[in-house]
């Protein structure tokens, strides 16, 4: 307890030192927020600059909207470094590392959420090996199989859902806008804060589906609300990465892991052969989940204190180990 006071006294001071007496600017909230939302206004938007009767799974519209997302994408760092100047909050770590772009603790940030992502899923995981046709070998000699790997990258909709999507979003949603919300929210509320721009972001295949008639009215307006919170939970886990860990890559590979997976087929999985161990697996997941959740995401294995964590005037129990 006393080292963690001492700590806790550590990482404020470090705060104040490094952030070349930190406090708050007026306004500071407003600009944040403001930054925030163009920044989720720009990356929606850059998907619609292309004008096409198309559906949004054609190639020729996933390589568009890959070149102007992507463009968005680099540019978003700009957001950031043009917050910080015109607020004037000096930040102790390089703008990259803020932004979670860093080598120290890379490893453990590439292997803990991730493992901590598939004891989540471990139900779904199970119904999935017990479903399989192939045998475990027969699983890694396609996984080890370079034309395997050359087939998935030729597919436009697996290299979007796989590596696009994940990369863009986690860089925009969490790595650019944790930076600008945690100096005005502290990381707690930045948590489920900067997940509310993350699901109004997917509102807009509520576009598409309307544009397509691909169901009713009722039906899509329940698609797009479930839609909403199953991504503002996602992005608060993600964001609660994030935080801990101080990477981007962590969230990069959970949001490539849970697209790959999909939302989690309970009814199949009360409807299966074999439901009670299914079910227990489920169970079983969840609970080992939260169990490992902040071991796992232990600061003190991503570098102490993580940059995102040295924005706050005040030591977050989350920002400690």
């Amino acid at each position: 307890m006393a080292q963690q006071k001492d700590f806790s006294q550590n990482l404020l001071t470090d705060g104040i030192v490094s952030n070349g007496g930190f406090v708050p600017p007026a306004g500071l909230c407003w600009i944040s927020v403001l930054a925030s939302l163009l920044l989720a206004c720009s990356y929606v938007g850059s998907l619609y600059v292309w004008r096409s009767e198309l559906p949004r799974d054609h190639p020729t519209v996933i390589k568009r909207r890959f070149t102007s997302v992507l463009i968005v994408s680099g540019l978003s760092p700009i957001f950031v470094w043009a917050w910080r100047e015109f607020t004037s909050v000096k930040t102790g770590p390089s703008l990259l590392a803020l932004m979670g772009i860093r080598f120290e603790g890379l490893i453990p940030a590439i292997i803990l959420p991730l493992m901590l992502t598939m004891v989540l899923f471990l139900g779904p995981l199970m119904q999935l090996a017990m479903d399989c046709p192939w045998s475990f070998m027969d699983g890694i000699q396609v996984a080890l199989d370079p034309s395997f790997w050359m087939l998935c990258f030729s597919d436009m909709r697996w290299l979007r859902n796989q590596v696009v999507a994940p990369l863009t979003e986690e860089l925009v949603f969490r790595a650019c806008m944790l930076p600008m919300l945690v100096p005005c929210a502290g990381p707690l509320a930045s948590i489920f804060t900067c997940p509310l721009f993350f699901g109004v972001a997917h509102f807009h295949h509520v576009i598409e589906l309307l544009r397509f008639r691909q169901g009713t009215l009722s039906g899509i307006f329940l698609a797009a609300v479930f839609q909403f919170s199953y991504t503002a939970v996602f992005g608060a886990y993600t964001a609660f990465l994030f935080i801990r860990t101080g990477h981007l890559m962590g969230p990069v590979l959970c949001h490539s892991f849970c697209n790959y997976m999909g939302f989690p087929a309970i009814t199949t999985a009360m409807e299966h052969p074999h439901r009670f161990t299914v079910l227990s697996s489920y169970l079983m997941g969840v609970l080992l989940f939260l169990l490992f959740l902040f071991p796992f995401t232990d600061p003190i294995y991503y570098g102490l204190p993580t940059p995102v964590c040295t924005l706050t005037s005040s030591p977050s129990s989350l920002c400690l180990s």
